[in-house]
């Protein structure tokens, strides 16, 4: 049976639904108390779904002003949060490291430089920017070349210290390897475009001339190609990396073009060779290999860029689930907090602030909520989202959340086709959550009374398909709908005017080329 809990506030019962499949009934004014309690009705009534029968659910919904608690079932059980892990991840980020935090890449030189060439080594030295397209180590290396270095006598030094060697997550899927967005972490990486999937090349395919004709973003090497795709009357194509190799195979038909977004095998060796290409477009040539090491003490700067400020960061970051930018900031906390740039680092500093933050039960295995070991209760993250609201960087990071119904694809996010057309769009400030068996929503949302609400929907363990995620956009859309002081008379069903798209297993972000 559900356990809730009713607050006795004033108030009554709520006005007809915008979105019942019924007519709307009168509203009439009741007791103070029912308002709450019709509340409640509601979404005792959406959480009966038959979906959720063998399923956990967990729901927490408080007044931001008062913190008075209007509806509450299973508030303290430990549930795994997928991406609203990220809620915890970016708060700790922004207060650790600042809302100007830049990643600076630099270009240092060993030796002696006599006239244009340079008798030592070239250091390629990251801090984990996962803005870095190819055209930013285009422009270093034209920097390198501005510089008069025209010749390197010896190597090509990737500096990928900043952060440790561990690329994956303890517990991450091993199927998922190969997917961009449980590409490897390192503290030099590239993007293919402005998403800023870091790690990972977009393979497209087209049919061209009777043949398949394969191009990656940006244009690379790097990657062996093995293309056995045939032109057909359809697009029926796999494109994959091979596990632990460089290797893409693409088997199957193309009818017009798809792509696919793969995660490379390594970040640093990737994104050096990006970098060396671009040295010798712009005359620059090195003699020597290319070797991974740290920068010697003493090295000079030749060229630099830094990335865009967190605050920006966190738009791409939030909206767009991005799985990378949150293991990418872990461990940037890490190494700003203790010198060292490890997931156990940087999670002890997340833990830490949510703690600091009345955050009772927490239990990060990493960033992103890739992990099916990291677990939340909802009611503590309605306790962080409350906390949150006094910070004095709030705004900035409240306004990257994704938002309801809104079709922008840098405003809605993975929001953007849900909740149209309700008192939810627009309206809703909320992190997603998706993973096979798993969705949440945890966030923001202004009732009827203009009284601001937190909450958050944890939904784990159901089995059937569709995805409960419309069970999610019901209480949302309900809890906008919420007003102390009417309420509604007879029997409301509620429905969600959007169902996610992808089938709601991952977030619409991750389903590339899928547009939330």
């Amino acid at each position: 049976m559900r356990r809730t809990s009713v607050s006795l506030a004033a108030g009554a019962l709520v006005a007809a639904l915008a979105w019942a499949s019924s007519p709307s009934l009168p509203a009439v004014a009741l007791d103070p108390s029912a308002g709450v309690a019709d509340l409640t009705q509601d979404i005792n009534q959406i959480l009966a779904d038959s979906r959720l029968t063998i399923a956990r659910a967990g729901v927490v919904v408080k007044s931001a002003q008062t913190g008075e608690e209007l509806y509450a079932t299973d508030a303290g059980k430990l549930l795994i949060p997928a991406s609203n892990t990220k809620l915890f991840t970016s708060s700790a980020a922004v207060e650790t490291l600042g809302l100007d935090y830049r990643f600076p890449t630099t270009v240092l030189r060993h030796g002696r430089k006599a006239g244009s060439v340079l008798a030592g080594d070239l250091v390629l030295r990251g801090t984990g920017d996962p803005t870095m397209l190819a055209a930013d180590y285009e422009a270093l290396a034209k920097e390198v070349a501005a510089a008069g270095v025209r010749r390197v006598t010896g190597k090509l030094v990737a500096d990928d210290t900043w952060f440790d060697g561990q690329r994956l997550g303890n517990d991450w899927a091993w199927d998922d390897e190969t997917a961009y967005y449980a590409a490897p972490i390192s503290a030099l990486t590239a993007s293919p475009d402005t998403d800023y999937d870091a790690g990972s090349v977009i393979v497209s395919v087209a049919a061209e001339g009777g043949k398949a004709k394969v191009t990656t973003t940006p244009p690379t090497d790097y990657l062996k190609i093995v293309n056995r795709a045939t032109v057909g009357s359809e697009n029926d194509l796999l494109i994959e990396r091979q596990h632990s190799t460089r290797t893409v195979v693409i088997t199957g038909t193309v009818a017009t073009s798809a792509r696919e977004w793969v995660a490379v095998d390594d970040p640093t060796a990737y994104a050096s060779s990006l970098f060396r290409d671009a040295l010798a477009r712009h005359g620059v040539k090195v003699l020597g290999p290319t070797v991974t090491g740290a920068a010697e003490p003493g090295a000079k700067e030749l060229a630099r860029h830094e990335s865009m400020t967190l605050g920006e960061l966190l738009v791409p970051f939030m909206k767009l689930s991005n799985n990378i930018h949150a293991e990418i900031l872990t461990k940037a906390m890490g190494r700003k907090a203790t010198g060292q740039g490890t997931w156990s680092a940087g999670l002890k500093v997340s833990t830490d602030f949510a703690r600091a933050n009345g955050v009772q039960v927490v239990n990060m295995r990493d960033g992103s909520g890739l992990s099916r070991r990291d677990g939340f209760s909802p009611g503590s993250i309605v306790q962080l989202l409350s906390a949150l609201r006094a910070k004095p960087w709030f705004q900035t990071w409240y306004d990257s959340l994704p938002i309801a119904g809104n079709t922008e694809r840098f405003v809605g996010g993975t929001l953007s086709s849900r909740m149209q057309g309700t008192a939810a769009a627009n309206n809703v400030h909320a992190k997603t959550g998706s993973l096979t068996g798993v969705t949440a929503l945890s966030g923001y949302v202004t009732s009827a009374d203009g009284e601001p609400l937190v909450f958050s929907i944890m939904l784990n363990q159901y089995l059937a398909s569709p995805s409960p995620k419309d069970i999610e956009d019901k209480i949302a859309v309900r809890l906008a709908q919420f007003s102390r002081a009417t309420a509604t008379t007879g029997t409301v069903q509620l429905r969600a005017q959007n169902a996610p798209p992808g089938g709601g297993d991952l977030e619409c972000s991750w389903l590339k080329p899928v547009q939330c």
